[in-house]
């Protein structure tokens, strides 16, 4: 069985390899893999600007080119010339418990990385960088270093299985899995759209904080997000929502968790106007906010 293991990770290791390239060489760094001639892909969170530094197998550093990024996906897709090096082949996404896998990372161009799990749980969710849930991950547990999202997990036939994205607790991994979405995405961003989701621009506090705070100052308890912050020039500023207030609906819909909040605004497209009610002390009010 060792040996088994031992040749599954060199034929992997050379065969898949040369598919994955380090991200950054200063500040945060990551991993990226091969998809298609000139074409990569990593975490959104590995990409700080429009270029970047890739860093291939052999030692050999591209000045790389973003041609899309949606961060609440967690994915960009970068432009870079990948030389010699092939595109790491698709998977299935329908894995099952216990599927033995192999993940591979090269974090920040220090070297390969290889290393051997198996699926511990499907359809996972966490929060991306902007908070947003993430649903449908692939848990596994093959170790990974730090610098190693955006790079591959596969199978044991070297065909790609998910891009691992978030660490969750100790010897736990998520992967965003291969499949029609990752694809829909890839091709999206590749094509230089970015995200059309619309952001209100806000950080809020949860309903339970809402609530110890207006009894701590002697107000009746509401239910909504408290508005910690709006930001400059965002739809929540221009509308003149303030730190502050009280959040209660967007477009009709109750707003008790920050889940809540993108739910509403998932159902909001660019360019137009709704109605949002929030409490600013005693006062109700209903104002206009424009997207």
């Amino acid at each position: 069985m060792l040996n088994e293991i031992h040749e599954t990770v060199q034929r992997i290791a050379s065969e898949v390899g040369p598919s994955v390239v380090g991200v950054g060489r200063r500040g945060p760094q990551g991993t990226g893999v091969i998809i298609a001639d000139g074409t990569m892909l990593t975490n959104a969170h590995n990409v700080r600007g429009e270029t970047l530094t890739v860093t291939f197998d052999d030692g050999r550093t591209e000045k790389g080119r973003v041609l899309g990024a949606d961060y609440d996906a967690d994915l960009a897709v970068v432009s870079v010339d990948t030389g010699a090096a092939t595109a790491i082949a698709d998977g299935a996404s329908d894995v099952d418990l216990g599927t033995p896998v192999v993940a591979l990372s090269n974090p920040g161009g220090m070297g390969l990385r290889v290393t051997v799990g198996y699926v511990s749980g499907t359809e996972r969710s966490f929060r991306g960088p902007r908070g947003r849930v993430i649903k449908g991950s692939l848990e596994h547990t093959a170790p990974l270093l730090p610098g190693s999202s955006g790079g591959p997990v596969v199978d044991r036939d070297g065909r790609l299985l998910g891009i691992n994205t978030n660490r969750l607790g100790e010897g736990f991994y998520l992967a965003i899995p291969s499949g029609d979405h990752l694809t829909e995405t890839v091709d999206r961003l590749r094509e230089g759209e970015t995200s059309s989701r619309v952001r209100l621009g806000v950080g809020v506090a949860p309903n339970e904080v809402v609530h110890k705070l207006r009894r701590s100052v002697g107000l009746e308890p509401v239910d909504g997000l408290l508005i910690r912050h709006s930001e400059d020039g965002s739809p929540a500023e221009n509308a003149g929502i303030r730190e502050g207030d009280v959040l209660v609906t967007l477009n009709g819909a109750t707003l008790n968790t920050v889940d809540d909040l993108y739910d509403a605004l998932a159902d909001i497209e660019a360019g137009i106007t709704v109605v949002a009610t929030l409490v600013r002390g005693v006062e109700e009010l209903e104002i206009e906010v424009g997207f």
